[in-house]
């Protein structure tokens, strides 16, 4: 069984869609018994990849440009894929009516992309909020920028690719599938309707984007930070040390030596392998620079601007960035 996608083979554009589409060809061309599934758009209880995107769309006052929302954009319950692999592996393996088939996966109803975005809405009870629509550039922008992410181990569901098959659509034809296993697909009304989302569901869909920039924030605030302190105003790091009884000698290793933590902890982070180990990192290192200051330099807890006093949102925030860590 190969799950590949559906559409025509001349619309490939991507390096994901043409090696699908490849791997297609050398099945068909084999001798082996073989179903080619190609599933419409995804949508599972849980939500991950393209469905996560498409479900913080519907929580926040968000809408897409008008070409991508006008796409055609035919789902799948994700129930009916494994409906469909539990019908074929209870086949017998001789069965000349199903030894080589190729089927499109999704509803028979035609719907667009916003149609898909509008029943999320309905179950989040966000239809009637007032939203902004984005730009197209803001959203090529926002794939460049998960390309990046992709670079640094990150599996963004906004990237290049994604944008490419997203404004390809979604279509197919899925009659030969539900005449052959006599299954009915659900409808997105049905899959993103059959309940009303719950709290959880909520919190995650307006989360899902943020995760994104908390991440990228914290790793800018680490690494923008250190380097402050050691290229552009080393001279003033070290007199501030000074001031408070710190030697000559010892004041310009300390502060260099603290700074180059602030940027390694900000690379950790920005990588995805590392970024558990650059938040937990961070937690530690704020926490000691909290009691360091209050028993060597109390009077720094009450300057002007309160820089230590901000430390602790900090702390709370790269621990919400290190609980929602998982994507799935």
């Amino acid at each position: 069984v190969h799950i590949s996608i559906p559409g025509a083979a001349d619309q490939d554009q991507t390096a994901f869609s043409m090696t699908k589409r490849e791997a297609e060809r050398l099945i068909a061309a084999s001798d082996i018994p073989h179903a080619i599934l190609r599933p419409g758009f995804v949508v599972a209880p849980a939500a991950y990849g393209g469905s996560a995107m498409l479900r913080a769309l519907a929580a926040l006052p968000l809408d897409l440009p008008a070409n991508e929302s006008g796409t055609i954009f035919q789902p799948v319950a994700v129930e009916d894929i494994s409906a469909t692999m539990a019908w074929l592996a209870g086949r017998d393996i001789d069965d000349a009516a199903v030894s080589a088939v190729t089927w499109d996966l999704m509803q028979p109803q035609k719907v667009t992309l916003s149609g898909v975005i509008e029943q999320f809405r309905f179950a989040f009870g966000t239809a009637d909020y007032p939203r902004l629509t984005m730009p197209a550039l803001m959203l090529d922008l926002g794939a460049k920028l998960g390309d990046l992410a992709n670079r640094l181990g990150w599996m963004p569901p906004m990237r290049s690719t994604a944008i490419a098959e997203l404004r390809r659509g979604v279509t197919g034809d899925p009659q030969s599938w539900m005449e052959a296993t006599a299954i009915v697909p659900r409808t997105i009304s049905q899959m993103a309707g059959q309940r009303s989302a719950t709290i959880q569901d909520k919190w995650f869909a307006r989360l899902f984007l943020i995760k994104a920039l908390m991440i990228a924030s914290l790793a800018i605030f680490w690494i923008a930070s250190g380097f402050i302190a050691l290229v552009i105003s080393f001279p003033a790091t070290k007199a501030i040390l000074v001031a408070h009884g710190f030697s000559q000698t010892i004041a310009a290793p300390f502060a260099a030596v603290t700074s180059l933590m602030d940027i390694s902890i900000g690379f950790l982070i920005a990588f995805r392998r590392s970024c558990a180990a650059g938040l937990i990192a961070g937690i530690v290192l704020s926490l000691g620079y909290m009691a360091g200051t209050a028993m060597l330099t109390p009077d720094l807890w009450i300057e002007p601007l309160g820089a230590l006093v901000k430390t602790g949102p900090a702390i709370v925030l790269m621990i919400v960035a290190l609980l929602t860590l998982d994507n799935r």
